[in-house]
This record gives structure tokens, C-alpha cells and sequence, in this order.
């Protein structure tokens, strides 16, 4: 496994602890700005709208520059980002830090998955992707808690400079090991052209609609254990960290079976995610099941995402950059899309279980996105690529 894999995915790592630390550190930031818990809340969700719009804004805006310049210019931007939300002096300046780091992220995911895909063999790209994903990943069952546990302890800034030094390594890191490369040989327009194509748009659908079951039980795991299960609420980090090793454990192995062979592979993550939620509907009620269930749902989960964004790729043909930028923002519509229907059926009296029905049929309206995608790939068969062709053609 190439060194630089590593610093990439100390890279997300840091992105993926600062999306989610804010969140268990809210009642501090609100005394200390003096609002609102849901104004605090702001943070979160305002970070979420900055991926999505700034993915693809800044990706194509850097789209002539070699990728190791981006990337380094996206972690700089991210350290510069933490430095201003350590010391900011008000909830608007912090508002402005998230903002800032949230366009990083989304940039930075994107650009990395593809720099990550060109480091290994064509045949292992998916695999490679996992690796960076992995940490994101460990940042569910490390940075979090760790975040969290600093910020109650040390004071909220004091998590904001844990991430800071989080990147400074990660740039170090970048620096001496990801190699320089050429430019991309692609042209804005081209890359924007490659959006007229059905498949990637499908390819997009598919991720949004395939990883919102995921964010609408995540979201919503804590009023499940204490109020269906029985948890008490001091149980339910615990249970959490079951969770993030689930996750943490299923993107390499859903990076390898997605390098055999991509669709089948996503057929059958997207189907698993449909069955475990249905599962987790009757485990709910029990104190030993759940934890088994939800532990099994994060390794079909995270499985899931290094097929989903090899998907994009494959089909950006001549847009690779932008178009994983964009899946990039599709991952985060499906942040929003899961948790807000799932809100909507606990808000509409249906209780703490309606979560999983709302989980389980969004997983079957992307699985059967995958299934259209995967037809249409089999009546519009592309040739073979140049390279791909030849050697066939010498021997």
C-alpha cells in the first residue's frame, strides 16, 4: 500500500472529526456565545451547505492545477480555517470558520479519491479508495469521542486546535508523500461536458439515494436506545463506538469485492442496507440484538461507499475531478435527505422506529436507481478505451 494513501487519509480523518465533533459540544458553544442551542445548531448544518456547494465551486475553480497543489492548498486552507474557529470572538466568526472548512472538505474528498484511484493498478482503484475513506471512517470511532472528550474537558476551542494540528501533519504528510503528477490533461468545459451524460447523473442519484438510509438511522440511534431499547443515556456513545468499528471495518472490505466486480457489489451493499434496517426494526427491542444489528449495519454501510464513488468515476469519463467532487456532494445531500424524512415521520407521530421504515425504503429507491444504471450500461456498452484495446489487438 503506497505511503501516500496514509496521508490522505490522515486528511480525511481530520475533515471527518471537525463535520461531526461540533455536535457534542453545542451546549458549551451556546453559553459561551450566549445563544440558542438550535442557533448553535446552525454550525452543523451550515458546514453540511458548504460541502455541497463548495465541492464542485472549488474544485473546478482549481480544475488547471495539479492535484497535489490542490490538495495542498485545500489542507492549508482547512488548517487556516481551524486557526480562525480556535480564537474566534463570536458565533459569527466561527459561523465564517465552518464555512470555510467546509469548502476544504468537500474539495479535498473529491480530488483525493481520485489521486488516491491513480496510485495503485486500475484493478485496485476501488480498494485504494477505501483506504482513504477509512478515515473518515476512524474519525466516527476515534476523532469524535476523542474531540468531544477535549472540548467538555479543555474548553470547546480546545477541540478546534486538536483538528488544527490534525492537519498540519496531514499537509506534512501530503508534502513528502503524494507524488507531483502532471496536470490534468482535461479542459474545464470537457469536465462540465461529461455532465450531459445520463450515466453519471444516475451515478449521482445512486449515492445520494443509496447513502441517506444510512444518515436517517444514524441520526436518530439515540432516541431508539433510550426510548425503544432501554439504554440508558450514558449506554449510548458506547453503542456509537460499535457502530463507527462497524464502519470502520467495512470499507476495506467493500473496496476489495468492489474491485472484483463493481455492480454486483453495489447490488448487493444497497440490498444488505435494505435488510439489516428491516432487522434492526425487531432488534430494536432487544438490549443484546441491537448492538449486533447496528454494529452490522456500519460495516454494510461503509462497505457501500468505495463502490458508489468507483461508480462515478467510472462513468466521468474525461471529468473524473469535478465529477467526484460533485459525488462528493451528493454523499451530503443524502446527509440532509435521510435524517429530514426521517425527522418528518417521528415528527408526524410514528415513533423512534419509523426512522428504519424511511431507511429501508430509500434504500430500495437507490437500489433501484443501481438497477436502471446497470441496464442502461448493458444497451449503451462504450467501446473500449484506446489503451485498453491495443495490447489486444498486437497479440
Amino acid at each position: 500500500m503506497p505511503l501516500a494513501l496514509l496521508a490522505l487519509a490522515l486528511g480525511a480523518f481530520g475533515i471527518g472529526t471537525t463535520e461531526f465533533v461540533i455536535a457534542g459540544l453545542l451546549p458549551e458553544l451556546a453559553a459561551d456565545f450566549g445563544t440558542s442551542i438550535p442557533t448553535a445548531g446552525l454550525l452543523v448544518s451550515g458546514y453540511a451547505f458548504g460541502v455541497v456547494v463548495g465541492a464542485p465551486l472549488i474544485t473546478a475553480a482549481g480544475a488547471r492545477l495539479p492535484r497535489k497543489t490542490m490538495l495542498l492548498g485545500l489542507m492549508t486552507l482547512f488548517v487556516a480555517a481551524h486557526l480562525l474557529s480556535a480564537l474566534a470572538p463570536s458565533y459569527g466568526v466561527l459561523m465564517t470558520g465552518r464555512i470555510v472548512a467546509s469548502f476544504a472538505h468537500g474539495a479535498f474528498i473529491g480530488i483525493g479519491a481520485v489521486v488516491a484511484a491513480d496510485l495503485v493498478r486500475p484493478e485496485k482503484r476501488a480498494g485504494a479508495i477505501a483506504v482513504m475513506f477509512m478515515g473518515l471512517s476512524a474519525a466516527n470511532v476515534l476523532g469524535v469521542p476523542l474531540g468531544t472528550f477535549v472540548g467538555q474537558n479543555l474548553g470547546w476551542r480546545a477541540a478546534f486546535w486538536t483538528v488544527t494540528g490534525i492537519g498540519v501533519v496531514a499537509l506534512i504528510g501530503i508534502a513528502a508523500l503524494v507524488p507531483r503528477g502532471g496536470r490534468p490533461d482535461t479542459r474545464l468545459r470537457h469536465e462540465f461536458a461529461a455532465f450531459r451524460d445520463r450515466r453519471l447523473w444516475l451515478a449521482l442519484a445512486m449515492t445520494t439515494l443509496g447513502w441517506a438510509p444510512v444518515l436517517a438511522v444514524v441520526t436518530y440511534v439515540a432516541p431508539l436506545l433510550t426510548e425503544v431499547t432501554g439504554y440508558s443515556s450514558a449506554a449510548v456513545p458506547w453503542v456509537m463506538v460499535l457502530l463507527g468499528a462497524g464502519m470502520l471495518a467495512g470499507g476495506p472490505l467493500g473496496g476489495r469485492y468492489a474491485d472484483r466486480a463493481l455492480m454486483p457489489t453495489v447490488y448487493a451493499l444497497l440490498a444488505a442496507i435494505i435488510a439489516v434496517a428491516a432487522v434492526l426494526m425487531a432488534a430494536a427491542h432487544h438490549k443484546i440484538a441491537v448492538l449486533a444489528v447496528l454494529t452490522l449495519f456500519g460495516v454494510v454501510a461503509s462497505a457501500a461507499i468505495p463502490g458508489l464513488q468507483t461508480r462515478v468515476l467510472d462513468q466521468a469519463t474525461g471529468a473524473q475531478t469535478l465529477a467526484s467532487a460533485a459525488n462528493v456532494a451528493a454523499f451530503n445531500l443524502g446527509n440532509a435527505l435521510g435524517p429530514f424524512l426521517a425527522g418528518l415521520a417521528i415528527s408526524t407521530g410514528h415513533g423512534y422506529t419509523s426512522p428504519l421504515w424511511v431507511a429501508a425504503a430509500l434504500g430500495a429507491s437507490g437500489l433501484g436507481i443501481a438497477v436502471l444504471s446497470g441496464a442502461l450500461d448493458r444497451r449503451t456498452a462504450r467501446p473500449l478505451p484506446e489503451a485498453v484495446r491495443e495490447p489486444a489487438l498486437k497479440a
